[in-house]
């Protein structure tokens, strides 16, 4: 059904928009709710990772709307845009049909880094994830290797229009096998943490935490939906890894590898890195990078700290209740949304590779371990999900998103 008028069109593009750039249930349906109110008109928004129901009006004149929407990944840049353009529109000094033209103009943007800068931080990120898994100069070097790889095969496979889906089991059967051949013919390595490292960008710890903090806030279509698409996503990993186990099983007749741990200066870069990689990933631009930068080495050394004396659930919520205070204060002081530092520093914190340790375990036919690790994984992803709900009872973030 067309839009009935400029107000109805922007409401409707302003959602679209906001969904497409990876923005949870529970912020979108509130903000879009206050700009309609402050439009005089009456709107209900119902969200799901890939639809939305809108109903503006009231009595005979309701209309209500439904949109099918792909969400995508975070575009730090893009919400900021957003939330400017909707600030404006509050404050009535843009007519529906400006800011219409506006919301358009910066979805159209393009991304504040290019490609060989974002495929550099894609594959750093997968090194420096190798180091603070405990991996060697070795397994750094191979997953980063297979990280730059796989951006390129899902930016080709973007650009070719492949069918949803085929990316996960195709980069995790290729690099599960690459890693295997590496260690059997070429220098000895962890092939397991090695493909963990280089498969952890697709890995969906985010969504599997962002799903747990709808449901805990009552948004359970739109949570039930999301934490269905993680599952879904994890298995399809693991399933490219088990077949790629299964076929070369004769390459995985290797004896244990010790590790030798690194010196601490290298977990250090690797920590100062990480950040800035997942700043250029979540496309965020250089001024707000000390924000993130604060958020997220704050949230993780509250989480070591806490971790080493009460507990992995425990350093899991007091890393999440960091990181949401400091962004939520940031969003008070600076009258900017607090996705901008909470995205990029909750990452750090997520349980993606706990997820993937337990379907491995089971694939393996240690269901003890496997069972561990799933357990784990659902405690420290609801203690994610708790933190930021106390964050924003302690801290009021000013603005929505």
């Amino acid at each position: 059904m067309a839009p009935k008028s400029d107000e109805h069109a922007l409401l409707l593009r302003a959602a679209e928009l906001l969904h497409r750039f990876g923005t949870p249930s529970h912020r979108l349906e509130r903000v879009m709710a206050k700009v309609s109110h402050s439009m005089g008109i009456v709107g209900v928004f119902l969200y799901t990772p890939t639809a939305l129901v809108i109903s503006l009006g009231d009595g005979v004149e309701e209309t209500t709307y439904l949109r099918r929407v792909d969400a995508g990944p975070i575009d730090i840049s893009k919400l900021i845009a957003f939330d400017d353009i909707l600030e404006e529109t509050e404050a009535r000094t843009l007519t529906p049909h400006e800011a219409l033209q506006r919301f358009e103009a910066a979805a159209a943007t393009p991304p504040p880094f290019g490609v060989i800068t974002t495929a550099v931080a894609y594959a750093t990120v997968c090194g420096c994830v190798a180091i603070l898994f405990g991996g060697r100069w070795i397994e750094a070097g191979v997953a980063a290797m297979l990280g730059c790889l796989f951006y390129w095969l899902g930016d080709a496979t973007a650009r070719w229009s492949w069918e949803r889906g085929l990316l996960e089991p195709l980069v995790a059967a290729l690099g599960a096998t690459l890693a295997l051949l590496v260690a059997k013919f070429g220098v000895p390595l962890d092939d397991r943490l090695t493909t963990l490292a280089s498969l952890i960008v697709l890995i969906p710890g985010l969504s599997l935490t962002v799903a747990m903090t709808e449901l805990a806030v009552g948004h359970v279509s739109a949570g039930v939906a999301r934490l269905a698409g993680s599952i879904t996503t994890l298995f399809i990993l693991v399933l490219g890894v088990g077949m790629s186990w299964r076929l070369g099983s004769d390459l995985r007749n290797l004896p244990p590898l010790p590790l030798a741990p690194l010196p601490e200066w290298a977990l250090l870069v690797a920590l100062l890195l990480t950040p800035a990689c997942f700043a250029i990933l979540f496309r965020a631009r250089y001024p707000q990078w000390p924000i993130i930068y604060l958020a997220a080495l704050s949230g993780y050394g509250v989480h070591r700290l806490v971790t080493a004396e009460f507990g992995d659930e425990v350093g899991a919520f007091a890393g999440a209740l960091t990181v949401g205070c400091i962004s939520n204060l940031y969003a008070r002081i600076r009258d900017r949304p607090s996705l901008i530092p909470s995205t990029p520093g909750m990452i750090i914190l997520v349980p993606g590779a706990l997820g993937y340790r337990s379907l491995t375990a089971m694939l393996e036919s240690d269901a003890v371990t496997g069972t561990e690790y799933a357990f784990t994984t659902i405690l420290i992803a609801f203690s994610l999900a708790g933190g930021l709900l106390a964050a924003s009872a302690l801290v009021p973030p000013k603005r929505i998103l």
